[in-house]
């Protein structure tokens, strides 16, 4: 019986978290006591129902629970003004007006994303927030220390009650300006789920795949015509769509090039190949996610990897590189160079990106498969140990082992 209630709360703190954090914050105009409040209601479950049983509607608990808690913070704060803290306790609707779609979720993310915050603050935030991230697996995605997120997640909360930055989502007029940190966002959200960070989480997490690609969707309501918010949805549904193939039956990450593709979702490739067209045929100039989107487009396309255009995949990185010149996209299309020119030319290329991508798995994951390829097998045991090491992700972590356990 334990099990299954473990499993169960598990499975609600996945699918509740970001309801009933939105929710507090709604009502309270808080974001500490919100987090502090469900992180208690949480706590109470745990305690609660392996004796008295998951109650029927597991989210109206948790809710009704944190509820509670967050009166009793405001009950106990002497300092809160009696009138702010009398309008709290009695009133369950926003003052603030809803906007233009009324969603929970949605308004916490613009809160998280506002621009009087940092955008990397904006990002990590809403990861924790909406996520509900915890502040180690957030340093992962950052490649910082934990305490170093801590304490940004800590500022960020206090900015946002200090400046009374509104809990709603921006009028329409004012949402163009706002949304390209969001879009950021949720990006990241997508990828955590992705390819989960966390040592003790499920190294897929669906929860917030299938959440990331649903608040996109609102906001491609809010922002029909946008480029990047349609970009964003293919490049999130051609991704989607191989999840089920990405994870081996024994808890291995399965690499593109070996995925089983007759079980990639058709219906998600169909929606994202779609998109990709609409974009193409606007004529205008794409940004980063519609590239990408076109990069991903161009992979489901091919039945085989055999098949696979990678000449159309190394010039849409060179077109991507120009409008994101970041490291991470230098590494990625030095991996399609490596299908084209070979793995001591891409080699090459990634060895100069050593100093900004040290510390991210992924560049000493890539280094040792070109090290394999090359027959260097000394060098590339040692880039997947370093990459074992820093990879967080427990079905990577399994591939990188036995790839490395291969090498002569």
């Amino acid at each position: 019986m334990a099990v299954s209630v473990d499993d169960a709360i598990s499975r609600v703190h996945r699918e509740e978290w970001a309801r009933v954090v939105a929710g507090l914050a709604r009502r309270f105009g808080d974001l500490d006591v919100a987090e502090e409040a469900a992180a208690e209601a949480f706590a109470v479950a745990v305690e609660r129902w392996p004796s008295d049983g998951v109650p029927p509607n597991p989210g109206a608990w948790l809710t009704t629970t944190a509820n509670r808690k967050a009166i009793d913070r405001l009950r106990r704060e002497s300092k809160r003004d009696d009138r702010q803290k009398e309008a709290q306790l009695a009133y369950d609707e926003p003052v603030e007006p809803l906007g233009v779609i009324d969603d929970e979720r949605l308004r916490l993310i613009f809160t998280c994303c506002h621009p009087a915050l940092a955008p990397e603050t904006r990002v990590a935030l809403t990861l924790r927030m909406v996520g509900g991230l915890t502040v180690p697996e957030i340093a992962r995605a950052f490649l910082v220390q934990e305490t170093t997120m801590g304490q940004r997640i800590t500022r960020a909360k206090a900015k946002i009650k200090a400046a009374k930055i509104p809990y709603r989502v921006p009028a329409t007029e004012d949402l163009p300006a706002r949304v390209t940190g969001v879009l950021a966002v949720l990006f990241l959200v997508f990828n955590e789920g992705y390819l989960a960070t966390g040592p003790d989480t499920d190294p897929v997490r669906a929860d917030l795949t299938a959440e990331a690609i649903r608040l996109t969707r609102l906001i491609r309501g809010l922002l029909p015509t946008d480029g990047e918010v349609a970009g964003l949805l293919a490049l999130m549904l051609l991704t989607e769509a191989r999840r089920t193939a990405r994870v081996s039956a024994t808890g291995e990450l399965v690499p593109l090039g070996e995925q089983d593709r007759g079980v990639w979702d058709a219906e998600l490739i169909a929606e994202g190949h779609q998109l990709v067209r609409e974009r193409l045929a606007a004529g205008v100039a794409p940004g980063r996610y519609q590239i990408l989107a076109a990069v991903n487009a161009v992979h489901t396309s091919a039945r085989d990897v055999r098949d696979t255009d990678w000449s159309q995949i190394v010039a849409l990185y060179n077109q991507l590189i120009r409008v994101d010149p970041s490291p991470v996209v230098a590494l990625n299309r030095a991996i399609a160079i490596a299908e084209l020119d070979g793995p001591e030319v891409a080699l090459a290329a990634i060895d100069e990106l050593e100093p900004a991508l040290s510390g991210y798995h992924a560049y000493h994951a890539t280094r040792a498969d070109l090290l394999r390829r090359l027959g260097r097998s000394d060098d590339s045991r040692a880039a997947y140990d370093q990459a074992i090491t820093l990879a967080g992700n427990t079905a990577e972590a399994a591939f990188l082992g036995r790839r490395r356990d291969q090498l002569g």
